[in-house]
């Protein structure tokens, strides 16, 4: 940050980003201690917890939500997750566009940042397709889940979760407004295939919807597109097949199940932790080596410029085919017949590593703080970092201290590791070439 004369202080984009999300969560936590926000009193840690779960669309909370918060507060909640999956940039170039004013290049250069973006180029038309493509496909989930939970629930109580779990669901956040999430509807295919299929789409990215859109084949497509398409085709398959197996014999999750809802279980257990948090089983029952297995998806989460968290499966992609290239004796790193450059190499790692430290720093912070298994530990960080909101049962009796990392890292995870250590840490152009020499490694 500058000052410049007059007092003023001059804020980089990422800076201002964070300033405005920050503001957010705080007008947001504010809302939600009103009294008319909430059946019975809540914290104000509880409620900062909450608007910062909500804002960071992650899904963990402390206070149950379907029955702590009124309407009033769900909806609160609703619009927070609204907000925070889609950008609040976002938002405020549309009211800009409404009021008919012309965007200029500071908006543009904030929403470059916001999606992650190479260029401003077309990041206003990225904007215009983000909003038509997240409220159509949220409207028409509410329509199919209305049909289902109308019946059920009644007309306003029905058409109100429609809505709620279709803005929840298509932004990755993961809250539901009942105790157990989705458990009672384990065995329900259109509950599970409508909630599914709105987090897979949120998650795989808003440039890769609109290439799709604008492409229409897949050899037309970006290198970026096709690593998504192919890649959340393999770890999803990959991963419903492996909880399919180990908790195939579990009596706590699979084993009650019919062979059908063994399937729909298993599929939906397996996409839900690349950053959209709802669960169809008890998370805190299944098997050691699942709950490990999952903390790895939600590490490597979603994709970029989606509405989900982690590390994102096309860094994971990244890094894998290097390890590949140089394993084969390669200098050049090849995917899909295109060449991968070394800076994005070297970004991969950088969020990789970076991101690894903060998690290991939380790990430990809350091994002192907390009474609780190592493993649960790490899967409620990593869940909080991937902004997933999956939890073993520990996050309703965290400590003070605790409800604070976990924030943090919830906080950290939305905006990302890379961009906060930007903002603490200053730029310099390096001036003078040093001659190069081996370093022994490995």
């Amino acid at each position: 940050m500058e000052k410049k004369n007059g007092g003023k202080i001059q804020l980089s984009p990422p800076q201002l980003l964070v300033v405005v999300f920050l503001f957010s969560i705080v007008i947001g936590t504010f809302f939600l201690k009103l009294p008319f926000s909430t059946k019975e009193p809540i914290s104000w840690i509880d409620a900062l917890f909450t608007a910062t779960s909500a804002m960071t669309v992650t899904g963990l909370v402390t206070v149950d939500p379907g029955t702590v918060f009124t309407p009033f507060g769900q909806l609160v909640i609703a619009f927070l997750i609204q907000i925070g999956g889609l950008g609040i940039m976002s938002f405020a170039v549309l009211i800009i566009m409404v009021l008919g004013k012309k965007i200029g290049i500071k908006e543009r250069i904030l929403i470059q940042h916001q999606l992650n973006q190479t260029s401003i180029g077309g990041v206003i038309r990225l904007v215009k397709y983000l909003f038509i493509f997240s409220f159509l496909i949220e409207f028409v989930a509410m329509l199919i889940l209305s049909i289902k939970w109308v019946p059920q629930f009644g007309w306003e109580k029905g058409l109100f979760y429609s809505f709620f779990h279709a803005i929840s669901a298509y932004n990755n956040a993961g809250f539901a407004l009942w105790k157990d999430n989705l458990m009672q509807f384990v065995g329900d295919p259109v509950v599970i295939l409508v909630i599914s299929f709105l987090f897979i789409l949120g998650g795989i990215g808003f440039p890769v919807l609109v290439d799709i859109w604008t492409k229409k084949t897949f050899k037309k497509l970006s290198l970026h597109t096709k690593i998504m398409i192919i890649g959340t085709l393999i770890v999803n398959v990959a991963a419903t097949v492996f909880i399919l197996l180990i908790e195939f014999h579990n009596p706590k999750t699979l084993e009650p199940l019919t062979w059908g809802e063994k399937i729909l279980a298993a599929y939906f257990q397996a996409v839900s932790p690349r950053t959209a948090g709802f669960n169809s089983i008890d998370i805190g029952a299944m098997e050691d080596s699942s709950l490990f297995f999952i903390s790895l998806l939600m590490f490597i989460g979603a994709g970029s410029a989606s509405t989900g968290g982690g590390i994102k499966l096309s860094t994971a992609i990244v890094i894998i085919f290097s390890v590949l290239a140089f394993l084969k004796g390669r200098t050049e790193i090849n995917l899909l017949k295109r060449s991968i450059g070394a800076s994005t190499v070297i970004r991969a790692l950088a969020v990789t590593m970076s991101s690894i430290v903060f998690i290991i720093a939380a790990v430990l912070i809350l091994n002192i703080t907390e009474r609780q298994p190592f493993l649960h530990i790490l899967f409620e960080v990593v869940s909080a970092f991937g902004t997933t909101g999956l939890s073993a049962g520990i996050t309703g009796s965290l400590t003070f201290i605790g409800k604070i990392i976990i924030i943090f890292m919830m906080f950290l995870g939305k905006v990302g590791s890379l961009t906060l250590l930007f903002i603490l840490s200053s730029k310099e152009q390096q001036k003078i070439r040093y001659p190069s020499e081996d370093v022994l490694t490995g």
